[in-house]
């Protein structure tokens, strides 16, 4: 009997893009992704578990959450938590470069700033991003030098259309216009050269990260013109006071509220054309599978990094605040193997899963525990044994930090602010997120105490499985509202 030939994979990964964009009735124009979704099926609820670029990028090539695989925030900037991976971290990457498979990297890396992809089983096409060095112990100061180089904001000078004035800080201009962003095209056309040359004899893993729809957000020109400015609908928690929320939101916000309402919707119409760019760019992949008949042999995978609030809550971009919008991220997998496809999948997905169905779709075996799950009975179209049904969260902040944890089901959401009060949402009731239950709560007296005792129960749990030391009990830092002990007969070994 023949071998079976194993099966390629095609991914391509967008930075900031949120969620929502690419699901059934999104204002978003994306016809390449309509031509994968008629192929594939689209993870409705798949999440990241942090809101930053690099802790997520590490969870997708690791299949680790950030207790497990060390990376917490940017791994560039002179105050970093972590450089990179934590010793003896394996990435998938390196297990199917073992197994004999072709492997090339387009783009966007940010998992370490110490090692490149191809120090992790990757042959490099293109690269996007600072390149790798080693660092002294200790910070040092770089970030200094904008302020020698770049122009700096004062009162002096008038605000332009979606600029926001920082006195003191360098210049930010929200939005305009670019033909070609962030050296994306150059990425996608490497990677397709890349495509189209392949050597069809052995199975290849081909990853184009892009920088877009990353803020701030400058477009071509006629991609913005598919949109009618008229049309764009600010969201509908865009008014939230957020008085019931962490003061750091509003201060975050605050950051935004120079630009006028008119200036808000022009954001999320140059939003919408990244979104249609990015897809353009992406359907240059799916041309190249169509001239070379790939389709039958290889998985296509479209995903992102973390989302963006777009407004909501009358935010932008990423951070803190806990909302969905920053946490949902795109997941389409389409081609080989797929059953029925042209499905919607409600199960809820995170970053981690990605790891262990490359895997086990390529047939390679390891011998290591993943925080995530293999994908392959959705994509057959068969129900797992057991599946999770609830999502989590960690983070200890971007660069300004603060420890953050959170676990969601399809009922209520919790939010652990260790610097801040908590937060407690009924997601059927709320789904927008815009009443905090336990505002400033007294937890013994609180209506809602058997619930967030039952969330912070699973919390535990799940950082007890992912060997989350954010559990020191010393009184300054001991803040949550039922503490790790509460599992301590629940846990084999406590």
């Amino acid at each position: 009997m023949p071998t079976q030939k194993r099966k390629n994979f095609l991914v391509f990964m967008t930075d900031h893009q949120r969620g929502d964009t690419v699901l059934e009735g999104s204002p978003v124009l994306t016809p390449n992704l309509d031509r994968l979704r008629r192929r594939g099926v689209t993870f409705q609820n798949a999440y990241t578990p942090a809101p930053h670029c690099c802790p997520a990028r590490a969870t997708f090539f690791t299949g680790l959450y950030p207790t497990q695989h060390g990376v917490w925030n940017n791994v560039s900037v002179s105050n970093t938590l972590s450089r990179g991976l934590y010793d003896g971290v394996r990435c998938f990457s390196e297990d199917l470069a073992a197994a004999g498979y072709q492997m090339y990297f387009s783009g966007k890396w940010h998992v370490s700033q110490t090692e490149s992809p191809a120090d992790r089983g990757f042959e490099l096409l293109h690269h996007n991003t600072k390149p790798y060095r080693s660092f002294p112990n200790r910070p040092e100061y770089s970030e200094w030098d904008t302020y020698n180089r770049d122009p700096i904001d004062t009162r002096d000078l008038p605000r332009q259309e979606g600029q926001i004035l920082r006195e003191g800080y360098t210049r930010y201009l929200q939005y305009g216009i670019d033909e070609s962003p962030y050296q994306d095209a150059q990425v996608v056309e490497a990677a397709a050269e890349q495509l189209r040359r392949m050597d069809s004899s052995k199975p290849f893993f081909l990853y184009t990260g892009v920088l877009g729809p990353h803020d701030p957000y400058f477009v071509p020109q006629r991609f913005l013109d598919l949109y009618d400015p008229d049309s764009i609908q600010l969201p509908e928690s865009f008014g939230d006071s957020m008085e019931d929320k962490p003061a750091l939101y509003r201060r975050t916000r605050c950051r935004y509220s120079q630009l006028t309402e008119s200036e808000q919707r022009e954001s999320i119409r140059r939003f919408y054309a990244f979104c249609s760019y990015e897809d353009y760019l992406f359907g240059q992949l799916l041309d190249v599978m169509d001239e070379r008949n790939l389709w039958e042999d290889t998985v296509v995978v479209y995903c992102s990094d973390h989302g963006d609030y777009i407004g909501s809550h009358g935010l932008w971009a990423k951070g803190l605040p806990c909302f969905k919008e920053a946490y949902q991220v795109c997941s389409i997998i389409g081609g080989a193997g797929i059953q029925n496809p042209g499905r919607v999948c409600e199960a809820p997905i995170n970053l981690a899963d990605y790891a262990p169905t490359f895997l086990d779709l390529a047939s390679v075996s390891v011998n290591r525990e993943f925080a995530g799950d293999s994908l392959r009975p959705f994509l057959e179209n068969r129900s797992p044994d057991t599946w999770r049904t609830e999502s989590y969260s960690q983070t200890n902040g971007n660069e300004i930090y603060g420890i953050q944890r959170a676990v969601w089901d399809s009922r209520y959401k919790y939010v652990f602010n260790s610097f801040d009060f908590d937060e407690l949402y009924d997601l059927r009731a709320d789904p927008n997120e815009l009443h905090n239950l336990i505002y400033r709560p007294d937890p013994e007296n609180s209506p809602y105490r058997d619930i967030v005792y039952q969330m912070c129960k699973k919390l535990w749990k799940f950082a007890h499985h992912t060997h989350d030391n954010c559990v020191n009990p010393y009184i300054m830092t001991a803040l949550a509202p039922f503490g790790p002990g509460i599992i301590r007969d629940e846990i084999e070994r406590f």
